[in-house]
């Protein structure tokens, strides 16, 4: 069966969906039959950052409703034969996600996949339950600022009392925290949570520290999942992250600030 990883968060533009995407990538790219499933009803972002938004013609919840089966609605990635999308509805409200039909989906894409990640909505909203319900690992996705700390800590409480593994009086969820957006330059300034002020609020497992870049906007702007620019500082960061994932033992990079050389400090450059 699959393992089932959904990408969370309190807060909403922390880059959940930019981390589906390049997890699922990730995951897909070292060989392992990989799924992604956008759960935001209604907005529907996933199939934009992954290049493939001309390509639906069902969706989850059509296969839900039993007006499509699966092979109909999975779109196979173009750069990677061993990852396939499947998009959400723009045009449903978001209780069209029933949790018996979101579990014969997973069951069934259990059968043929490794993993089977799910981008999930912000917040506590019914997408975002469904998507957590029936996960077995959890990225948990913050900003390093107190709002967005703080969401992420009241997240943790729903993982480990609602899923079908806390009903069940199962092993829990295994939790994983990525900091995104970090900036080691405005935490040297004080603007910013350190990664040890964020670890220590919310004591998760830290799976990676995905750096301020462009390189992030850029590469959603293209429909491309940012891990496969391995040439920025993000998409080597996303790496590093999967690696991690799948049980490397990785050091984490871009913690601190880059030294200036002695002309950077005379000159200001």
């Amino acid at each position: 069966m699959a393992r089932i990883i959904v990408i969370t968060s309190g807060k909403g533009g922390v880059g959940k969906t930019t981390t589906a995407a390049a997890m699922a990538m990730g995951l897909a790219q070292r060989g392992h039959r990989t799924v992604v499933i956008d759960f935001d009803v209604g907005l529907r972002n996933l199939d934009l950052i992954m290049g493939c938004e001309r390509r639906v013609v069902f969706d989850f919840v059509n296969v839900i409703n039993g007006e499509a089966n699966l092979n109909q609605a999975l779109i196979r990635d173009k750069r990677c034969d061993s990852l396939y999308v499947l998009p959400a509805s723009q045009t449903r409200d978001k209780d069209a996600l029933t949790q018996e039909g979101v579990g014969q989906v997973l069951e069934e894409l259990g059968k043929g996949y490794d993993y089977i990640v799910c981008d999930s909505p912000a917040g506590i909203e019914h997408g975002a339950t469904m998507a957590m319900y029936f996960a077995d690992d959890a990225v948990v996705v913050t900003n390093p600022e107190v709002s967005s700390v703080r969401d992420s800590d009241r997240m943790l409480g729903i993982l480990a009392s609602k899923s079908r593994r806390a009903e069940a009086g199962e092993e829990p969820i295994k939790e994983h925290l990525l900091l995104t957006r970090y900036s080691a330059e405005r935490v040297q300034r004080g603007e910013m949570l350190s990664v040890e002020d964020v670890q220590e609020i919310l004591s998760l497992n830290l799976i990676g520290v995905i750096p301020e870049s462009q390189a992030v906007l850029n590469a959603s702007n293209a429909g491309i999942p940012v891990v496969l620019d391995t040439d920025s500082n993000a998409g080597k960061a996303y790496n590093d992250m999967v690696a991690r994932y799948l049980g490397g033992d990785v050091p984490m990079r871009f913690l601190d600030a880059e030294k200036k050389g002695i002309f950077s400090r005379l000159f200001g450059g």
